[in-house]
């Protein structure tokens, strides 16, 4: 009988008996060898049928980077795993473009992760789960709490033959079996289509759909399909036949098999660079979910990447619909911060140099306008400002442009031209052209600079708060190690200096001199208040086991300790010394000072700190000495 079709507004005509799509139970695979050849790239054909657009009613993006995305690198941790999933949301905003996320159910980090995500309550992406196609499986997702779950349900004969070693027939009444069981516990199935793009779509997958169906409509439950590219065979040219047309796929879903087109979701790989766009050309024939990951991360060649699916979304709709692309660079630095994976350098929109420009001819259409090599305001969409390549006419002002660009500092953490490690970046880059380089200077090799001569961009608060306070006393104490009395290592001259350095800087605790087996050869030149502290360590102290004076000794230069707590006073500190040399520019002994903490750090948590690492570096020596006695 004709059954109406609302969309279209006519009758459509029903499928008799006679000729409904039914399961073929061959006795031989068919590995479809024609267009499969192994030993050769595979075909594709045409059957010249051309189908209109029709897309989906509704589109958005589902996740697999907890799933999928795991099985391309190292597990994440469990934190790493909320911090993405917490920014996962803000990307998708509060509509749910970004609608689910699925997750492994298996080992106890994984249902640690779900239960700490589900704790976050936020209301997208819904957090599903993944089982295998088996009985034991099933109560791990009622476990969990969740009201999805996706199952392994392999369609073409390469798996069902080869993998599973079984015939068609016994395949799909497994999987009938599992699905039943799961519909009986009140969770919803996604049937995972692993390996589409090279199965039998009308003698198996078609079939087995229609199954699916007629048990979505006794049990009341809705029954997902996720259409699986396992290996990328998928295209999008028109009049392609099946089963690599995207298009002839999604189409036959929804009007052989009658799957409503919400239930459908296409989950792609990059094994031929087409991922991203199978993804796109899926929503634009009626299938409403695309499944994507974070930087396209999944197994081998990965799966189209959220943040490219995110663009094709608004590009599409014309609207961000609530999505924060700002978020997008946020994963970005996450992944190159936290997790330490490194991001390909001209990756869209999340490589760092996704929106830079090499050409000269380029680089001078930027500065008239960057509109003319610009995608859109980046700065504006995504917080990249466009970063020009440094060269020999960028100047000091350019590098400071540069790195404060490049590593988004502003207002008082913003670096000024004017800085020493400026002047030293920008004389390199003077004799890399004098030399008869011709290239730009890459952003790698910029960063290498920069961790070189701005050090302190890269460290903790305590510890720019430790190494400003050590660049201070090291200018001063380049200065006293170079004056005529000191270099003389006569106690006499040298202590006058000394005393006059101590009552300049009065958060110099202590200053003393040893000699090159390190024996303390100056008397005690510290603050009144501190000198009775001091009256058992006085001339001859043997220092030689110090790091202050081994390391100045091995290297034949400046070197700043770790935080400890002097024996002497209990107070937090950190010692600076510098070897002495004669006028042979010969090492002869090692100045070095204790400065006190507390009269440079002012934040309590900071102290508190900077305790905890003298503490612990007590203990690791204590225990070290314990074993050898």
């Amino acid at each position: 009988m004709a059954k109406w079709n609302p969309q279209k507004r006519v009758l459509n005509h029903e499928h008799t008996r006679f000729w409904r799509c039914e399961l073929r139970d061959v006795e031989e695979p068919n590995l479809q060898k024609e267009v499969f050849p192994y030993d050769e790239v595979s075909r594709i054909d045409f059957d010249h049928r051309i189908l209109p657009l029709q897309p989906a009613e509704e589109i958005f993006i589902t996740d697999t980077t907890f799933r999928d995305g795991q099985q391309a690198r190292p597990p994440y941790t469990v934190q790493q795993i909320v911090d993405l999933f917490t920014m996962m949301s803000r990307l998708g905003g509060e509509n749910g473009i970004i609608r689910q996320t699925e997750f492994f159910l298996y080992s106890k980090k994984d249902k640690e992760a779900v239960r700490r995500c589900q704790d976050l309550g936020l209301p997208f992406p819904e957090i599903t789960g993944w089982i295998r196609a088996a009985m034991e499986d099933i109560p791990l997702v009622k476990e969990a709490g969740l009201r999805e779950t996706g199952i392994l349900t392999s369609v073409s004969d390469y798996h069902i033959f080869l993998k599973l070693n079984k015939k068609r027939s016994e395949a799909l009444n497994g999987y009938l079996e599992i699905v039943k069981a799961i519909l009986d516990a009140g969770i919803k199935p996604r049937c995972h289509f692993e390996d589409i793009t090279r199965a039998d779509i009308y003698g198996f997958c078609i079939p087995f759909a229609i199954e699916l169906m007629k048990l979505r409509e006794e049990s009341g439950i809705d029954i997902k399909i996720r259409l699986c590219d396992t290996l990328g065979y998928g295209v999008t040219y028109p009049g392609t036949s099946l089963p690599r047309s995207v298009d002839k796929m999604v189409r036959a879903f929804i009007e052989d098999a009658d799957v409503p087109g919400h239930l459908l979701e296409w989950h792609g790989h990059n094994d031929f660079h087409k991922a991203l766009i199978n993804a796109t050309t899926a929503w634009l024939y009626g299938c409403s979910a695309a499944n994507s990951t974070l930087l396209g991360l999944g197994e081998r060649t990965g799966n189209p990447p959220i943040e490219g699916l995110i663009m094709e979304y608004i590009g599409l709709m014309g609207t961000a619909n609530g999505i924060d692309t700002t978020v997008i660079t946020d994963i970005a630095q996450y992944f190159k911060n936290k997790i330490d994976f490194k991001i390909p350098a001209n990756m869209p929109f999340v490589g760092i140099d996704f929106n830079v420009t090499r050409a000269g001819v380029h680089a001078d259409g930027l500065i008239k306008n960057e509109e003319i090599y610009n995608i859109f305001d980046t700065t504006k969409i995504l917080k990249r400002p466009i970063v020009p390549m440094i060269a020999d006419k960028s100047g000091k002002a350019g590098i400071a442009y540069w790195i404060n660009s490049h590593f988004g500092l502003t207002g008082a953490n913003a670096i000024d031209k004017r800085h020493p490690g400026i002047s030293r970046i920008n004389k390199w880059i003077n004799e890399e052209y004098e030399d008869g380089r011709m290239t730009t200077i890459s952003s790698e090799e910029m960063e290498a600079k920069v961790r070189k001569y701005l050090p302190e961009l890269f460290m903790s608060d305590l510890e720019r708060i430790k190494f400003q306070a050590a660049e201070a006393a090291t200018a001063v104490l380049r200065k006293i190690v170079n004056d005529p009395a000191l270099r003389t290592m006569k106690p006499e001259l040298q202590e006058p200096v000394m005393q006059r350095f101590i009552e300049e800087y009065p958060s110099i605790q202590f200053a003393y001199v040893v000699d090159m087996n390190g024996k303390k050869t100056t008397r005690n030149i510290t603050n009144i208040a501190d000198r009775a502290k001091y009256e058992n360590y006085g001339v001859g102290t043997d220092q030689s086991d110090r790091e202050w004076f081994i390391e100045p000794m091995r290297k034949g230069k400046l070197h700043v300790t770790d935080f400890y707590i002097s024996k002497m006073t209990g107070a937090l500190c950190f010692t600076v010394s510098e070897p002495i040399t004669d006028d042979n520019d010969e090492m002869v002994g090692i100045f070095g000072v204790d400065l006190k903490v507390e009269d440079l750090v002012k934040e309590p948590e900071y102290i508190a700190e900077a305790t905890q690492i003298a503490l612990k570096a007590e203990y690791d020596a204590k225990y070290k000495s314990d074993r050898w006695m």
